[in-house]
């Protein structure tokens, strides 16, 4: 059994497409909010959380719709082209919005783009277990995760060229009134539309299903019911909270950590990033060969290695009371554990299920991965803003959702894959 590296790739074009647009959101409907029309910070992240509160509801659902679609497109393409093609005409509708500074109709507009995104973001991911043998689907993770991250950098990069900024006195970086967003809405756009067009006229969906042999699993296991017994649901459950653990905790860090370096470190907002570049770097270094790891050792054993990498890292970042070269280092461990795991803990959650509702599950997935984005900032804002704590509870706080993280992992007996056994393992077994 072998995976199919090309068409993994170019599959992970959609989710490519994803990320570039959300690494744009995150940097620039922000700024947008607050200096082109005037918000105060709350209303703005008000705004903002709208994506998250949306997921929720509704990742889960079109992951189901899309698992009951039937076209000649497939069951996932359809949700991804139309879903990309109406993205990108809401976008242009922002820009001209922005161009204006109409905030009723910007703000229409947005949040018709997040419901499109929301539509179509399940279907784009439940595509690679749709067409992947469950054995292979970790490495695949591994390509896609690869693949959607280079979208981020994309979008990056773009903004770094395209969008002028200077800095005030305390480092923080700040648009001039002359600058115009209007090109920067077009190249994302054309970015996200042309990257999908490729996945689409290079990838035949049913094809790709009737390769991978999966509509076999699915007349298979059609028969009985969907139901999952007890001990796989167990299995389910604890994952699924695992996830929101996990998240927690690094969401936690990577929303606060700025104002951690303001707080307790003393030194300007701009500290944070070159911290956090590190990790999302070596992260993306590591999928693919965390990837062949899992298939070496099994999923499960990697995630936990992934949630120690963590808990240790966040546990000994606490110690740091000044800003050291150590810290890129710590980062880096992070990069690296959180690569674990989220190369193999989607795979986990679907190996669970069957091909008629790799879409559900998916959506299952990112609702608790969403949950805890909403959760986590409000919890951890409470125990440092309220209970007095201050900014020095922040990696006690990670660290404590990694323990209980590795705590649920332990416990669950599901969704793991065989590891790999050696040829020359197989050959001394056949001549036994």
């Amino acid at each position: 059994m072998k995976l199919n590296t090309k068409q993994t790739i170019l599959i992970g074009f959609s989710f490519m497409s994803i990320l570039c647009f959300w690494q744009f959101y995150d940097q620039v409907i922000p700024f947008l909010l607050e200096n082109k029309f005037g918000l105060k910070t709350f209303t703005a992240n008000a705004i903002m959380s709208i994506d998250n509160v949306l997921a929720i509801f509704m990742l889960p659902l079109f992951g189901t719709i899309s698992d009951r679609t039937n076209t000649k497109l497939g069951k996932r393409t359809p949700y991804i082209l139309f879903g990309t093609i109406c993205a990108v005409i809401l976008m242009g509708v922002m820009a001209y919005f922005v161009n204006i500074i109409n905030f009723t109709g910007f703000i229409i507009s947005l949040i018709l783009l997040l419901i499109v995104m929301a539509i179509y973001r399940t279907p784009a991911v439940a595509y690679m277990p749709d067409v992947t043998p469950k054995p292979l689907r970790s490495k695949a993770n591994a390509i896609i995760n690869l693949i959607g991250y280079l979208g981020g950098i994309f979008a990056t990069v773009v903004m770094m060229f395209m969008l002028k900024s200077k800095k005030t006195a305390d480092g923080t970086s700040i648009y001039t009134e002359e600058q115009s967003f209007v090109p920067i809405f077009i190249v994302i756009a054309l970015f996200m539309l042309i990257s999908v067009l490729i996945m689409v006229f290079s990838v035949n969906e049913s094809k790709a299903v009737k390769d991978a042999n999966i509509e076999k699993e699915q007349e298979e296991t059609s028969k009985h019911h969907e139901k999952l017994d007890k001990s796989k649901f167990t299995s389910l459950v604890l994952i699924l909270i695992s996830v929101f653990l996990w998240y927690a905790a690094y969401n936690s860090v990577t929303t606060a950590f700025s104002r951690y370096c303001v707080n307790i470190w003393n030194t300007d907002l701009g500290t944070s990033s070159g911290y956090l570049l590190v990790a999302t770097v070596v992260a993306i270094a590591s999928f693919v060969p965390l990837g062949f790891l899992s298939n070496k050792i099994g999923r499960k054993k990697t995630v936990i290695i992934g949630v120690i990498m963590m808990a240790v890292s966040y546990f000994a970042a606490f110690f740091i009371k000044t800003q050291t070269p150590v810290m890129y280092v710590i980062f880096g461990v992070v990069g690296i554990g959180w690569a674990a795991i989220n190369v193999n803990s989607f795979p986990m959650v679907v190996e669970l299920s069957n091909a008629s509702n790799i879409g559900k599950y998916t959506g299952y997935y990112y609702t608790f991965s969403m949950a805890a984005q909403i959760a986590t900032p409000l919890l951890s804002g409470f125990i440092i803003d309220n209970l007095g704590f201050g900014y020095k509870i922040l990696f006690p706080y990670a660290t404590a959702f990694m323990v209980l993280a590795f705590i649920t992992m332990l416990f669950v007996k599901h969704g793991d894959s065989k590891p790999e056994v050696s040829d020359a393992i197989k050959d001394a077994i056949s001549s036994d």
